[in-house]
């Protein structure tokens, strides 16, 4: 069996230290604001499985439609021998990209969560016991050195992720993947797409209730890494189709005028009733929307592939 390595580019308190500095100035703005990566502890993951199952939230399945029938013109296309992902999680859904690149020699998963990476190496070589799993513990918004490894590359950032990301910071983060790529090789880009408001908004308002669980798991978050005082029944979840920038925002809304206490960073936040703090935002995209993008970062994009019902797409773009 290949091995499988782990390398930590990020500082033991580099999370905790983030947490902190988020907090501290996304509560102290006005209009209040929290990054979407803070729903993501472990029961954070857990709810957010829960909802890649509800029948409402369909970009999930769609993606995976499109990668089970496009995978072999994926890997064709770019005749990869070095497979980065962005965000790797459990990798389930790369294992597709994995068995169709039947020439592939190196996975390079890149998350936060060490010990994700830890259960997804192991799991991938009992299946590809040829292949060499280089993980990273790494925040792919603060900057990647990548490890030696074959080319051509591929690059997947999968999951419609990059519509978390604002204009700016996703300008910032297609050049960064520019300047990862040589010459040749090539980003899978999943991009979630414009459709009817009714059908977007029901996704991440889903009739369980499941998603409004998972958007107030920022505060228990809070509450336990800072010593919060957050009661999440104070606050109701909202999410709505913002035209004019073509994305959903979520939201979390206070119910009555309160007052919450965060020893962790010394802060007392006081809340108007009706007064909101944006927890995410979830660009959609058009295609032409997407290779504009794409072009001012440098990249061309080469394939566009959407699922039957075209509400999502996988592009691929290259590095001339």
């Amino acid at each position: 069996m290949s091995p499988l390595s782990i390398t930590r580019t990020l500082p033991a308190d580099a999370t905790s230290a983030a947490l902190r500095a988020d907090v501290a100035q996304g509560l102290s703005r006005t209009p209040k604001q929290l990054p979407p990566k803070w729903f993501y502890d472990a029961r954070g993951s857990e709810l957010f499985e829960e909802i890649t199952q509800l029948p409402e939230y369909y970009p999930t399945r769609a993606e995976r439609e499109i990668l089970l029938t496009r995978a072999p013109g994926i890997a064709a296309a770019t005749d990869a021998r070095t497979l980065i992902e962005l965000g790797s999680g459990s990798s389930d859904k790369t294992r597709h990209l994995i068995g169709a690149l039947t020439g592939l020699h190196t996975y390079v998963p890149v998350d936060v969560s060490e010990s994700a990476l830890a259960a997804a190496g192991k799991a991938l070589l009992i299946e590809h016991p040829d292949l060499t799993v280089q993980a990273l513990v790494a925040d792919f918004q603060r900057g990647l050195t990548l490890p030696e490894a074959p080319g051509p590359r591929l690059l997947a950032f999968l999951g419609g992720t990059v519509g978390n990301l604002l204009p700016d910071e996703r300008a910032a983060f297609l050049r960064s993947v520019h300047d990862l790529l040589s010459p040749g090789d090539a980003l899978l880009l999943g991009t979630d797409l414009v459709k009817d408001p009714a059908t977007l908004v029901a996704a991440y308002d889903d009739a369980q209730g499941v998603t409004a669980e998972f958007n107030k798991n920022v505060l228990h978050v809070i509450n336990r890494e800072l010593g919060g005082d957050f009661d999440p029944a104070d606050f109701d979840h909202v999410a709505l189709w913002n035209a004019e920038r073509e994305w959903i925002e979520m939201r979390l809304r206070a119910r009555k005028e309160l007052t919450v206490k965060i020893p962790g960073v010394d802060l007392v936040v006081s809340f108007a009733e009706g007064e909101e703090v944006r927890t995410e935002v979830s660009a959609k995209f058009r295609e032409d929307g997407v290779r504009d993008e794409l072009a001012a970062a440098g990249l061309e994009l080469s394939k566009w592939w959407t699922d039957g019902a075209g509400r999502f797409a996988l592009s691929l773009s290259v590095r001339p």
